[in-house]
């Protein structure tokens, strides 16, 4: 794509209405931007300027929320996934850890929200198509995993990052990473946390297709538009018959979410966090 293609494709996108604009239904979020970037194509994109589109409780929330909304929506035929600018997101934000490691009602709250984020992405009829570019971490990740077909970019950063973080890998990676790259990688990147590209991670099977940096929204638009042009019904079929494997990972998912919320009340995340705020290495006991 020439760099005049590429500006005029940002325009192009910079134009198109906004669904949320007296909307009683997508005019409630505040995290989440909704337009259509195609007929029938729902574009949901994290916004969290300057944060790399982490999520605070509000975003959260809002990104368990949203597809089941789209779900309800006849209009909507497919949903695109992505961040704002040059990230996916870096998953969530340090405001809304501490809060989990300091309040019981918190953590209930951001574990069931976890939870849902899960199911619903994995429920919603619609197929899901995530654009993936920059860093992809933690409940961000869970969403891009999740989708039904996954573009990167070459040079994205995929990392799970709840072990660095001090806490185990609960909120998705305990059912989609070995099913799709296999036990032993899966083992390998969830605990060392090594960071994966998005050339790597295609060629382990993590995401469907990786593509050149300026490219990921471009392809991510062009299938998501060729699901909202096929035949509905066969296609959500389909997606909910090959969505019973993750379903039958129920305990596994439950089991390690709750571990993972355990591990907000424990001493290794205290030093996770605190290493993260002084920008050194972790010293875990």
């Amino acid at each position: 794509m020439s760099d005049a293609d590429a500006v005029q494709e940002k325009d192009a996108v910079q134009e198109k209405d906004p669904v949320q604009e007296n909307d009683p239904v997508y005019g409630k979020y505040v995290r989440l931007k909704l337009d259509w970037a195609a007929e029938g194509v729902l574009r949901v994109t994290m916004s969290t300027p300057g944060k790399l589109n982490a999520l605070d409780t509000v975003g959260h929330r809002e990104l368990a929320e949203v597809w089941r909304d789209a779900d309800a929506d006849d209009a909507v035929r497919a949903v695109l996934v992505r961040g704002e600018g040059t990230a996916f997101s870096a998953g969530g934000d340090m405001s809304m850890i501490e809060e989990m490691m300091g309040d019981h009602a918190s953590r209930r709250r951001i574990m069931r929200e976890a939870r849902d984020i899960v199911m619903n992405v994995l429920n919603c009829s619609k197929p899901v198509v995530s654009a993936i570019q920059g860093p992809a971490v933690g409940a961000g990740l869970a969403v891009a995993m999740l989708s039904d077909i996954s573009v990167a970019g070459r040079t994205a950063k995929i990392i799970d990052g709840h072990v660095r973080l001090g806490v185990a890998a609960g909120d998705h990676s305990a059912i989609i990473w070995p099913l799709l790259c296999g036990m032993a990688k899966a083992k390998y990147y969830l605990l060392l946390n090594d960071v994966l590209t998005g050339e790597e991670a295609e060629r382990i099977g993590l995401v469907s297709v990786c593509v050149d940096d300026g490219e990921v929204h471009e392809r991510a638009l062009d299938i998501a538009g060729r699901l909202a042009a096929g035949p509905a019904e066969a296609i959500s079929f389909t997606k909910h018959a090959l969505n019973n494997w993750l379903r039958l990972a129920g305990p596994t998912f439950d089991a390690s979410l709750a571990m993972e919320f355990f591990g907000f009340t424990g001493p290794d995340v205290r030093e996770g966090v605190a290493a993260i705020r002084e920008k050194r290495p972790p010293r875990f006991g």
